[in-house]
C-alpha cells in the first residue's frame, strides 16, 4: 500500500470513528414515539425524539404529536410507557413530552451558531420503524428558512444531506461529539439529499418556554392580506425602504387592527420602525415583546403616507 492509500485508510478510518463516537454517545437517549389518533389500540403513525433531562422530559417534532390522542414512548433500554404532552409550537415544529421515568440518559443541546458549513453531522432517529438508524452526512448550508405545516416561515434551519425518512422527525443532528446542533424535522419530497433541523439555539428559546407555559406567546393584529408590490413613485417619493408591502385584504373584527383606524385596501409598509417587504416580516417583527404595546404602522393610503398606531393583543393562533 502506498503513502496515499495508506492515508486515505486513516482519513476512512479517522470518519468512521468520529461516526462511531457519536452513535454511542447519543444512541441511549433517542427514543421512538407512537401516536393513537382514534383508540388505544389504533396507531397513528410514529417519530423519533431524545431524552434532554434525567426525569423525562423528551424533546420531538409538533407534527409528531400534535392531536394525538395518547402517545407511547419506547426507550432504547426495551421500556415502554405512556407520555404525556408537556407544550408544542406547530410554528417552530418543536413539542416536549415527559415519561414517568427518572434517572434517563440525556443529550446536550449544543450552539448552533458554532457550526460551519461542511461539518460532519450524524442523525439517529426511527425511519419507516426500523429502530435506531444511523445515517451521516455534512452541513450543506445554514441559514434556511422553511414553512412551518402551521403556515409560518421558520428562520435559522440547517439544511444536511445526511439522509432522513419518514420516522426520523423530531430526532437529533449531532456532531461528531454527541452535542445536539438541531432537531430534524422536514426532508423534501422527490429530492435527494435536502433535508432540514430546526437550529439548537432555536430549540433553547423555545424549549424553556414551552416547559413554562406550555406554549411561545406570540402577539398579532388581525388583518389578512397579500404581499403586494409598492408603485415606484411611492418608493421615491416617500424614500421607502422596501419595494412591496401587504395588502390589506380584511380586519379581523374585534382585533386590535379593527379599532385602529387601518382601513381594506391600504398597504402595510412598515411596522414598529421597521419595514415591512411582506407577511413573513410582520410575522417576524409580531414577537410575545408587543404584546400590549402600542406600535406604529407605516401603510400607503391611496396616494398618502400615513403612521397609525396599533396595539397588538396575544396571538389566538390564527394568522397575522
Amino acid at each position: 500500500m502506498d503513502s496515499s492509500e495508506t492515508r486515505d485508510a486513516g482519513l476512512f478510518d479517522a470518519y468512521s470513528q468520529a461516526v462511531i463516537q457519536a452513535v454511542e454517545l447519543v444512541g441511549p437517549s433517542v427514543v421512538t414515539i407512537e401516536r393513537n389518533d382514534k383508540t388505544d389500540r389504533e396507531r397513528g403513525g410514529q417519530g423519533s425524539g431524545f431524552v434532554f433531562t434525567p426525569d423525562g422530559l423528551i424533546l420531538t417534532n409538533s407534527h409528531v404529536v400534535h392531536g394525538a390522542r395518547s402517545l407511547q414512548v419506547s426507550l432504547p433500554d426495551g421500556r415502554r410507557m405512556s407520555a404525556a404532552l408537556i407544550g408544542e409550537d406547530p410554528d417552530t415544529d418543536l413539542a416536549v413530552i415527559r415519561v414517568p421515568a427518572s434517572d434517563l440518559p440525556t443529550l446536550k443541546l449544543g450552539d448552533s451558531r458554532a457550526i460551519r458549513v461542511g461539518q460532519l453531522v450524524v442523525a439517529i432517529g426511527n425511519p419507516l420503524g426500523f429502530h435506531a438508524t444511523v445515517t451521516a452526512g455534512v452541513v450543506s448550508a445554514l441559514g434556511r428558512s422553511l414553512r412551518s405545516r402551521s403556515g409560518r416561515l421558520m428562520d435559522d434551519i440547517i439544511q444536511t444531506d445526511a439522509a432522513l425518512n419518514p420516522g426520523n422527525s423530531g430526532g437529533p443532528l449531532v456532531t461528531s461529539r454527541g452535542e445536539v446542533i438541531g432537531v430534524n424535522t422536514a426532508v423534501i419530497s422527490g429530492a435527494q439529499g435536502l433535508c432540514f433541523a430546526i437550529a439548537a439555539n432555536t430549540v433553547q428559546f423555545v424549549v424553556g418556554r414551552l416547559i413554562r407555559d406550555g406554549r411561545i406567546r406570540r402577539s398579532y393584529v388581525g388583518v389578512a392580506g397579500q404581499n403586494t408590490p409598492v408603485a415606484r413613485q411611492f418608493i421615491r417619493f416617500y424614500s421607502l425602504p422596501a419595494t412591496s408591502g401587504i395588502l390589506v385584504a380584511s380586519i379581523e373584527p374585534n382585533s386590535p387592527a379593527s379599532g385602529s383606524g387601518l382601513q381594506e385596501g391600504d398597504v402595510i409598509v412598515g411596522f414598529a420602525g421597521q419595514p415591512v417587504e411582506g407577511i413573513d416580516q410582520l410575522h417576524r417583527l409580531l414577537g410575545e415583546e408587543r404584546i400590549g404595546v402600542p406600535t406604529p404602522m407605516t401603510v400607503i393610503r391611496r396616494t398618502e403616507k400615513l403612521e397609525i398606531v396599533v396595539t397588538p393583543a396575544e396571538s389566538p393562533r390564527r394568522a397575522a
